[in-house]
């Protein structure tokens, strides 16, 4: 019977987010490709994010939970997780271990590489380091991927412009990096239609039409500036509402920010949403905005253009790489550093641009049709299966592992 290629994936929580869901596609599919046996070690989802550690028990998958993970730096339980990791590894004698996530990152290869895991991979999902973070703990996190690089055999960013950004930062060569999309159940976004009894439970009328956003409810996720911008189109287009899908802590904020700028009652605040749900809401939406301030590739984007909505969306990072400026969307210019130039953030070019879109259904129209050309296969979880699977497969070889 031929040898398991034993593999372990480790991310730092388990919650409802891009780096999350991609992770467990991975670890669900590779089995069904090749004979990988996986373990996925992950720590508990605090948060309001919600979790994912049901849907991975349902899903079959190998889960081993390490209570003393967490996203926040804590030394006393990084370090108790540390040697966890490092015992855990060496006693399953893995032949890959695969990071996600940076604190998972971190820890995670420096124990693989003292266990004597022959190949080490880490994924970046999102940069550590980013102009909206101080300096002292970008200057942390760069050198610390600086140093963990030279111990990886090699890094996938989920955008181009990922790898990019972080070779210029000097924390690898660049041909250290590869990338792969971030894949999804596609044929789920692709094949949606209009769900009118969702629409009618949040008490949008027929004729109103969404602005929808979908993210986690938190400060870099740059809901501040559209409901900044809602005030001014609620101004000169009474017929639209904005929808939210997320929760997090500053829903309180968020809510007080509407009820003062006199827009609640066109706000819908819909809390945690499964991820299973997120096509329902997107089919509902006439128009999805992502104005956040940090990402690798928003998942939420190729969603967006899968479901046939043209995408409004802070060109930042690999956002440039699926939005076509005025054929599939609009990409404008993000906020200025530092932070105390956010409260003055001219919202002109991004209320133009959604306004745009909600004045013609023709244009509508013509970008859904444009963006759905853009996502398919590269979006796909078997695309991004099949291209990690290719990826191990090269090292095995290089590292002359046999099976």
């Amino acid at each position: 019977m031929q040898e398991k290629i034993k593999v372990a994936h480790i991310i730092t929580r388990l919650i409802l987010g891009g780096a999350q869901e991609n992770t467990l596609l991975t670890v669900e599919m590779l089995p069904k490709i090749d004979n990988y046996e996986i373990t996925l070690f992950t720590g508990p989802p605090f948060g309001p994010e919600g979790s994912l550690i049901e849907e991975a028990k349902k899903r079959k998958i190998k889960l081993i939970l390490i209570k003393s993970f967490r996203r926040n730096i804590h030394p006393w339980l990084d370090l108790k997780s540390f040697f966890k990791l490092y015992s855990l590894l060496k006693k399953g004698k893995y032949h890959i271990v695969h990071t996600h996530s940076s604190k998972a990152g971190i820890l995670g290869r420096i124990a693989a590489w003292l266990a004597g895991t022959p190949i080490i991979i880490h994924t970046i999902h999102g940069l550590p380091f980013f102009p909206y973070q101080n300096k002292l703990m970008n200057f942390m996190a760069v050198n610390l991927e600086r140093i963990t690089a030279l111990i990886t055999d090699q890094i996938i960013t989920v955008c181009d412009n990922m790898a990019k950004k972080a070779h210029s930062a000097k924390v690898a060569p660049l041909n250290k990096f590869f990338t792969i999309y971030s894949g999804m159940e596609l044929d789920k976004f692709l094949n949606v239609k209009e769900n009118k009894k969702l629409k009618e439970s949040l008490g949008i009328k027929e004729k109103e039409l969404v602005v929808g956003k979908i993210a986690r409810l938190f400060e870099l996720k740059g809901h501040r500036f559209l409901l900044k911008s809602a005030k001014e189109i609620i101004d000169k287009f009474s017929n639209a509402k904005f929808l939210l899908v997320g929760n997090g802590n500053l829903k309180v904020q968020l809510q007080k920010q509407a009820a003062e700028l006199g827009i609640s009652d066109k706000i819908i605040f819909t809390g945690l949403v499964p991820s299973k749900k997120i096509p329902d809401y997107i089919s509902i939406m006439d128009i999805v905005v992502h104005v956040s301030l940090r990402e690798g590739l928003a998942r939420a984007i190729p969603q967006a253009l899968a479901c046939g909505k043209p995408v409004v969306a802070f060109n930042i990072d690999g956002a440039d790489e699926v939005i076509r400026d005025g054929q599939n969307g609009f990409l404008i210019p993000p906020p200025e550093i530092p932070e105390e130039k956010w409260k003055n953030y001219d919202c002109t070019q991004l209320t133009s641009s959604i306004l745009k879109l909600l004045q013609d259904a023709n244009l509508r129209k013509k970008m859904a049709k444009e963006g759905r050309k853009i996502v398919d296969p590269i979006f796909r979880a078997e695309h991004m299966a099949g291209e990690i699977d290719n990826l191990y497969k090269q090292l095995l070889r290089k590292k002359k592992i046999v099976f």
